[in-house]
């Protein structure tokens, strides 16, 4: 099993290091309707190191999921630069775009986004049906992300069996079966209580301090200061980007 150092190394050994893994400048989106034009993100620039983990944090409407859908690729910028692991957007064809979000990055939703009567194995073999690994390692793979979220004893139960925050945990091993880059999580606590809640940021925290490369987007102070910087959003603008002076540890929650 390599040491967490190593496993650092390992996740940066695929990364273009001469450009931070993130890095936006001047980005914008508006929406048209009927020639009604709505701003929704409005001359945002910052870049996100790899290794660290990052909290967009901002009220409903001030443009925190318009950026992550801007920065999973799941959506277009209206104006501005968005460059990804040294390329923008525009250097990948739609087919590249799909693969990129497929094998380096994972994403983590506040509603699961389960099959249903699906075991969670199968679930969480899901993104490698589309990843060009061969499937005689699809089973090892899948098993193994279950394994780092604590849910080998529910590997063949059905995720409506599963309790909120176990079948967020699912949902976690399914962004990491492909060993993306980087992990955008959208409010995944917010459909969960607040112990729930905190065992999955534990999670984010722990995987962070393997090396992985954490965004996660909340509207909470207590979860975002589990992150190591803070992005705050207001009417779709940057208003404010430091670090965590006294970052919370999730674990220390259930020594209360």
């Amino acid at each position: 099993m390599p040491t967490t150092e190593r496993k650092k190394e390992m996740y940066n050994e695929n990364i273009n290091t001469a450009y931070p893994l993130i890095l936006v400048r001047g980005l914008t989106k508006t929406y048209v309707n009927e020639d009604i034009e709505t701003p929704a993100l409005r001359d945002a620039s910052f870049s996100v190191e790899a290794g660290e983990f990052a909290a967009i944090m901002g009220p409903s409407g001030s443009g925190k999921s318009t950026l992550l859908h801007l920065l999973g690729f799941l959506d277009r910028h209206t104006s501005g630069e968005y460059r990804f692991d040294g390329k923008t957007i525009d250097d990948y064809s739609p087919d590249e775009i799909a693969r990129l979000r497929n094998k380096k990055m994972g994403f983590v939703f506040q509603a699961f986004n389960l099959l249903p009567r699906t075991t969670v194995l199968e679930n969480v073999k899901l993104p490698l049906l589309y990843s060009g690994t061969k499937e005689k390692e699809w089973d090892g793979l899948a098993r193994a992300a279950i394994e780092s979220v604590g849910l080998s004893h529910r590997i063949m139960h059905e995720s409506s069996q599963l309790s909120g925050g176990e079948k967020q945990r699912v949902a976690i091993a399914r962004a990491l079966v492909n060993d993306p880059l980087i992990i955008f999580a959208d409010e995944p606590t917010g459909n969960l209580d607040t112990r729930s809640g905190m065992a999955v940021i534990e999670i984010l925290q722990w995987l962070n301090n393997e090396g992985r490369t954490i965004v996660l987007i909340t509207h909470e102070t207590e979860l975002a200061e589990c992150a190591k910087r803070i992005i705050i959003m207001r009417d779709g603008k940057i208003e404010s980007d430091s670090p965590v002076g006294n970052r919370r540890k999730a674990a220390d929650h259930f020594s209360k």
